[in-house]
């Protein structure tokens, strides 16, 4: 019996299989807005077969988009939107997860295809916020240092937008605090200098990341599941390490978090990754191992073997996989037999199954 086809309970949840959509950004949105292209998006990649498939980033608010293209979950139209993507991946059978987001100071950025440069608020762009004045880009201008109650007021951006997710039928919600993002800036001592009760010691750094997990929690059901995705590593000189991620999967774990996504890098420019397969597993099965906590691997992850062998050295619970579902919307339909599996097909495409 394969591990990565085998069902997995997580709270009141029950997903068919291990294998994850992870978020990826479709920069195709109109104000914040999904529409044809992301229902086709995440609903071919549920009607693959994948146990539970996460929209891309949403954003909490505008300002906290990474592109004037990125989805949006900050009125009930952008719910409403995302309702009926949401049907329909539960219709194929697969579970529906949103990843909340702030970009911070990566946000008003062109999509890759344009370049990705800076969007100024002359050209259409916004001032980003940041725990402190510091830009990603050399040359850009400075981010806006967020004030105390500007913080609350994201804190509070993050529950509403929850409530509305599950108002949307999600399944699972992520917490986006990775690779750069808002509140993994907040975690950063690379990225947050500042000298108040949200910098300076890791307790203080951690504050907004649990301010935001404690306001989810208290509003999502007690059976929802929630992730927290967090870069492990930044790459980078004194920043983060796998151990510093242990102390937060920690703390993330008091707080009613149910698993972290375990990514990495993003941070700082100045970052020096080797990116080969399996290159994160290791931090997933750290953090799993130390933190007593449900981890997904994620990274250079492109064959049902490589997952197997990942989930059966018990090194991660869950797969998540970006670039080959891009490559492959079936994934988990063709990839079966390759561990000795045998699925059940859609009926609409039963007479395209492989025979042997």
């Amino acid at each position: 019996m394969s591990n990565l086809y085998t069902a997995y309970q997580i709270r009141g949840l029950t997903l068919p299989n291990r294998i994850v959509v992870s978020p990826m950004c479709q920069y195709s949105a109109t104000n914040g807005l999904a529409n044809d292209w992301h229902l086709v998006h995440l609903g071919s990649r549920a009607v693959g077969g994948a146990g539970l498939v996460f929209t891309e980033a949403a954003a909490i608010s505008p300002e906290g988009r990474i592109s004037p293209g990125d989805l949006g979950i900050w009125s009930k139209e952008h719910k409403k939107a995302l309702k009926r993507i949401v049907k329909f991946i539960k219709q194929q059978g697969s579970a529906a997860g949103i990843q909340l987001a702030h970009a911070g100071r990566k946000a008003s950025t062109k999509p890759p295809w344009e370049g990705g440069t800076k969007i100024t608020p002359q050209n259409g762009g916004w001032t980003e916020d940041a725990p402190s004045p510091i830009s990603f880009n050399e040359g850009d201008a400075e981010p806006k240092a967020l004030t105390i109650a500007e913080i609350k007021e994201v804190v509070s951006d993050f529950a509403s937008a929850a409530k509305r997710a599950v108002k949307a039928g999600f399944d699972v919600i992520e917490i986006h605090a990775a690779h750069g993002y808002l509140i993994n800036q907040f975690l950063s001592p690379l990225t947050n200098k500042r000298q108040d009760a949200y910098g300076g010691t890791f307790e203080n750094r951690v504050h907004l990341l649990q301010e935001v997990c404690n306001a989810i929690r208290a509003i999502i059901p007690e059976e929802m599941p929630l992730f927290v995705r967090i870069s492990a590593s930044e790459w980078a000189e004194g920043g983060h390490t796998i151990d510093d991620s242990i102390e937060v999967a920690k703390v993330l774990k008091t707080l009613g978090v149910d698993l972290i996504d375990c990514s990495s890098g993003g941070v700082v420019k100045e970052q020096d990754i080797k990116v080969e397969k399996n290159y994160q597993a290791p931090f997933a099965d750290a953090i799993k191992a130390q933190a007593d906590i449900a981890t997904g691997a994620v990274g250079m992850i492109t064959d049902a073997q490589q997952a197997e062998m990942i989930l059966n050295e018990n090194k991660a619970d869950l797969i998540f996989m970006a670039r080959e579902f891009l490559r492959n919307p079936y994934f988990p339909l063709l990839e079966a037999k390759n561990v000795g599996e045998t699925i059940k097909w859609p009926n609409q495409y039963e007479r395209g199954k492989p025979r042997d």
